[in-house]
């Protein structure tokens, strides 16, 4: 009678392309690590050219990062996420089962992507494709949206029930906030969204990909600052 497979055996491999410094990258990470989930992580910073391949096939932009489950391949980190919870699930609840709740709970990720993310990554833009701009010239366009974004959040929090693990809206907001307080500081007036950053970044699976992260900080256009 043929023995079944042990059970690390029973499912392919995860592989997540990525790079440790990239803020959507994170944004995955964050989900496989809070659920412990096995898996490899094919840095794309390693100049292998198969891995540059799989990402420049995965999606329309040639973006990573890109999860590959066996025969399936996903790319974008929120799509990444829903996948993890849909097949690898673990004790951090990504998504909530209730319909409803699951749909304000996308709707939070987006804000954290098209709002926070999205205008601290036009300031790098600037930067790099204008090098003679200063820091502060190249910051400047993101100024009034990252405050207006920090403003709405900081009421926002005021009745956010922090869960007790971490879900797609914590993978979202760890990493833009992590980035964006480099780009414009969070004001003194916004203190529950001050006291919230530093609480994500403590969180393990968050330190996690802070600390990872520590040797390529010399690459921020905007120069890093010497904290977090």
């Amino acid at each position: 009678m043929p023995q079944s497979k042990p059970r690390w055996l029973a499912r392919p491999v995860l592989q997540l392309y990525g790079h440790p410094f990239s803020s959507y990258t994170w944004k995955a990470l964050i989900a496989l690590y809070a659920n412990g989930t096995p898996f490899a992580f094919r840095d794309l910073g390693d100049g292998d050219q198969s891995d540059q391949a799989v990402v420049a096939a995965a999606g329309p932009s040639g973006q990573f990062p890109v999860l590959r489950d066996g025969g399936t391949t996903v790319f974008e980190a929120t799509a990444i996420i829903e996948h993890l919870d849909l097949h690898h699930p673990g004790p951090a609840c990504l998504l909530p089962a209730d319909p409803a709740a699951a749909n304000r709970v996308r709707m939070w990720d987006r804000v954290f992507d098209l709002h926070v993310m999205a205008p601290m990554q036009q300031a790098v833009a600037r930067k790099i494709a204008d090098p003679s701009l200063s820091a502060d010239e190249a910051r400047e366009a993101s100024r009034a949206p990252l405050l207006r974004s920090y403003a709405w959040i900081e009421n926002w929090l005021a009745d956010y029930d922090r869960p007790d693990s971490v879900t797609l809206v914590e993978c979202a907001a760890a990493p833009s906030l992590f980035y964006a307080d480099w780009v414009i500081d969070i004001p003194a007036d916004c203190p529950r969204l001050r006291d919230w950053r530093s609480h994500l970044l403590a969180l393990p699976a968050v330190k996690r990909c802070v600390d990872g992260a520590r040797p390529f900080r010399h690459y921020f256009p905007l120069g890093a600052p010497d904290r977090d």
